[in-house]
């Protein structure tokens, strides 16, 4: 190859928890990416630089080849496509549940109810197959806020540990999908660098304990 293949990381948890698993694949970049300004980082692989940008951008750098592979949780796949895209590796971590919520006790009453989420596409998805028409308002967090201040019955959104829900005088309903960070690859990619991605899966694979 004349250039490096371009990997893009998840900014936040999803980093954090992908650079231990790179390094465990003999894949490190060359400075902190923590300290450092830059947002293109070499890697002690010749064939291989990393890019960190926001979680809902990676499907979109890969999509259209800005970047050959990524690193993106299931949630953005769920939420907005894997169009163009394979997803040959469930890295395993960062692993969480995409639930519903409400106020303690809530009971539906109907076929329509409120829901905030950023989820928007999968929360319309989930509703629906329940027979029930939900009304979606698109927020970008503090989704706790909204049934307190009577904005929405419910919300959809990623739960960890449920302390926020319980602090909140919320507790999860039902379990919409469980979450993890996924490997993702640029069709065209995997077919002109075949080898060389192959290769790079094979090493994540073997890096999570998989086969």
């Amino acid at each position: 190859m004349n250039k490096p293949l371009t990997m893009a990381l998840t900014k936040g948890r999803i980093l954090e928890e992908t650079l231990p698993l790179l390094a465990r694949a003999g894949i490190e970049p060359l400075e902190d990416i923590h300290s450092s300004r830059k947002l293109i980082f070499a890697t002690t692989r010749a064939d291989l630089q990393l890019v960190v940008i926001r979680g809902t951008d990676v499907p979109t750098y890969v999509r259209h080849g800005a970047a050959d592979l990524g690193v993106v949780g299931k949630d953005i796949l769920l939420e907005h496509g894997a169009e163009g895209l394979y997803e040959p590796l469930d890295l395993g971590i960062a692993r969480c549940r995409l639930m519903t919520a409400g106020p303690v006790g809530w009971q539906g009453s109907g076929a329509r109810v409120r829901v905030a989420t950023k989820f928007a596409n999968i929360a319309r998805r989930f509703f629906a197959a329940q027979g029930i028409h939900a009304d979606v308002i698109k927020l970008y967090g503090a989704m706790e806020l909204a049934p307190m201040m009577d904005l929405a019955d419910l919300i959809v959104d990623i739960v960890d540990t449920g302390n926020t829900l319980r602090a909140n005088g919320m507790e999860p309903l039902d379990e919409i999908a469980r979450i993890s960070s996924r490997l993702i690859v640029n069709k065209a990619a995997m077919r002109s660098h075949y080898r060389a991605i192959q290769g790079l899966v094979d090493q994540l694979a073997a890096a999570t304990g998989g086969s």
